[in-house]
């Protein structure tokens, strides 16, 4: 009996429209078909094996686990995933992709026979609607399909199969240079059957997208590696037909195991596209940054004044939230969710956000699109009646509103950045009028959200805890690193915000109470925030220190190069949703930095 290993156990293959999550043991325990958003086939991952997965490896002994691969990784620069069994009859590599798409999304999964004849097992249970639904399997000309409502996947392989308790298995034995292929194709259960799929080339084309794909990066710095892999993620985390881009392909990972802390992160935050769009240009993906501009014009369309927090990866606007409740969720972690109730918040940060991204890509020779500077100037005079309103800030509480630092900041950042658009020449604007408001909102953070007795600022006005996200008051220019209420600031959460390994919190959680966030329970070490004290530390000239951090946040990252959205310093594991674009973007940012100001080692 197979159970869902560790969140760090996981590898990442996706074809840039939905992902599956494959653990060391070779099993499939999270797919969802045809979108990243859609139900899942293989939900085991939050569950048990009833609710769906798709295990290939060696045959395990009877009544035995089945092993982990002793060796896996990704070939080269690309999505391709290789893992590797030594058994005692010989070795074995299974080889797991989902090619780009031109037609039904497949998942192919290639074994290769290395030395001597292994016995290996395919097992597969298909579960749609979250491992609700038992489809109906049958044969159709000599292929497998399973059929559910709208939904059928086709299953092809040479290997025989056969049924067994619901599932279907394939047993068979390779022998060196020997390879067998099984692939998994989506289709609406109305439309004629997917086309018979090629999975060598196939796995050619698939080799090919990524080594081109990865030839435009235009970093070269020592963590080139880390680098490049945080780039594929993000590519992966891309849906192409829109250019929207997810949070993380999975919901319900916890942030505390066992705790109610669990989100679903399958859709499209302003905030964490708009960061991962300054990421993909910093390092030379304008064409993402394109796609991701065009989607966010349909999204946002003529409304502006009634934005999202997030949207769906098509800019869907309904994202109601509900509770699986026939799942037991990640190591018991309920309750499961889909959905997220938080889309319609009011979170004042995102203006500064999308408008410093916008900006970026402006900077950065995007060609010049006039609904995109129409949408900054109506994002402003949005925040020119409602910038000095209580919010539920960047970490989406659902406790009561407040003045949250950070969000009145990030309204400053989007007077900002609109204000040298103005002066630049590029558009109209009231000018004075907008510098004066610059200036008020400056002016109202300095004299409200600073503690003066313990030179800090803090989360919110009038308030004495901290937060991390005010690390980054000098990263958007609100004050110069050297400002002493910017290095007191970081020296307060370093004290107060940081774990034994020296990771950050992203503010103080209560326990069994309530606390500011309006939840139950603790969480992690927030691995996003962790970076950007690296890049504080190297802003004020700690460089050796911030240098020291990243590469201890670095070595967190499993043997693949992913990570989740925290760090359980008690347990010494990943934890939350995964993989995390919000933890990688950071990642290549503070590498950008400290690249620039030669803090490496050697």
């Amino acid at each position: 009996m197979h159970v869902a290993g560790r969140i760090e156990d996981y590898a990442l293959i996706g074809d840039m429209q939905t992902a599956a999550l494959v653990c060391r043991d070779g099993t499939a325990d999270w797919l969802c078909l045809p979108r990243f958003d859609s139900q899942a086939v293989f939900a085991g991952l939050l569950g048990t094996e009833e609710h769906g997965f798709w295990r290939l490896g060696p045959a395990p002994a009877p009544g035995a686990e089945p092993p982990a691969a002793d060796r896996r990784r990704y070939r080269g620069d690309s999505l391709i995933l290789e893992s590797e069994w030594d058994t005692p009859r010989g070795t074995v590599r299974v080889t797991d992709f989902m090619p780009p798409r031109d037609g039904a999304p497949q998942l192919i999964r290639i074994v290769e026979g290395v030395s001597g004849r292994v016995p290996m097992r395919s097992a597969l249970r298909m579960r749609f609607s979250y491992g609700r639904i038992v489809p109906w399997v049958h044969k159709v000309d000599g292929r497998t399909v399973a059929v559910a409502g709208p939904d059928s996947v086709w299953f092809d392989s040479p290997a025989d199969t056969y049924g067994k308790d619901l599932t279907t298995y394939a047993d068979f034995t390779v022998s060196p240079g020997e390879r067998i292929a099984f692939t998994l194709s989506w289709q609406p259960s109305h439309h004629r059957p997917p086309a018979l799929p090629e999975p060598e080339a196939s796995l050619e084309a698939t080799e090919d997208f990524w080594r081109d794909w990865v030839e435009h990066c235009t970093y070269h710095g020592p963590y080139r590696e880390a680098v490049v892999r945080s780039l594929i993620t993000l590519k992966a985390l891309t849906y192409a037909p829109t250019g929207g881009i997810v949070a993380a392909p999975t919901t319900s990972l916890p942030e505390e195991i066992g705790g109610v802390r669990n989100w679903d992160y399958r859709y499209t935050w302003l905030r964490d596209a708009a960061i991962t769009l300054s990421s993909l240009l910093r390092t030379g993906y304008r064409e993402e940054a394109r796609a991701w501009r065009e989607w966010l014009l349909r999204a946002v369309a003529g409304d502006p004044e009634n934005l999202q927090i997030m949207y769906g990866i098509a800019g869907e606007r309904e994202l109601g939230e509900a509770e699986l409740d026939w799942l037991p969720g990640y190591e018991n972690s309920t309750p499961v969710r889909v959905g997220n109730g938080a889309a319609h918040q009011l979170q004042l940060d995102v203006y500064g956000e999308v408008t410093e991204a916008l900006h970026l890509a402006h900077m950065t020779g995007l060609a010049r699109n006039d609904y995109a500077s129409l949408l900054q100037l109506k994002l402003i005079e949005y925040l020119e009646k409602h910038w000095m309103e209580p919010d539920e800030g960047i970490w989406e509480v659902r406790g009561p509103r407040r003045h949250f630092v950070h969000s009145k900041v990030m309204a400053w950042v989007a007077v900002d950045r609109t204000i040298k658009l103005i002066e630049a020449g590029d558009v109209d604007g009231p000018l004075e009028r907008w510098r004066q408001m610059r200036d008020d909102i400056h002016r109202d953070v300095c004299e409200k959200g600073y503690d003066r007795e313990r030179n800090t600022f803090t989360q919110s006005y009038g308030s004495k805890e901290l937060d991390a996200s005010l690390l980054l008051i000098p990263q958007m220019g609100f004050l110069p690193p050297d400002d002493k209420r910017v290095i007191g600031t970081i020296e307060a959460i370093q004290r107060e915000l940081s774990t034994e390994d020296g990771f950050v919190l992203r503010y103080p959680t209560a326990g069994e109470d309530a606390g500011v966030d309006g939840l139950e329970g603790d969480e992690g070490a927030f691995l996003a925030c962790s970076f950007w004290l690296a890049d504080d530390l190297a802003m004020i000239g700690r460089v050796d220190e911030a240098r020291k951090l990243f590469e201890r946040l670095l070595a967190l990252r499993n043997d693949l190069g992913l990570l989740a959205e925290e760090w359980d310093s008690k347990n010494g594991r990943q934890v939350g949703n995964f993989p995390q674009a919000f933890s990688h973007v950071p990642l290549i940012d503070t590498a950008l930095r400290l690249t620039a100001s030669g803090a490496y080692g050697g």
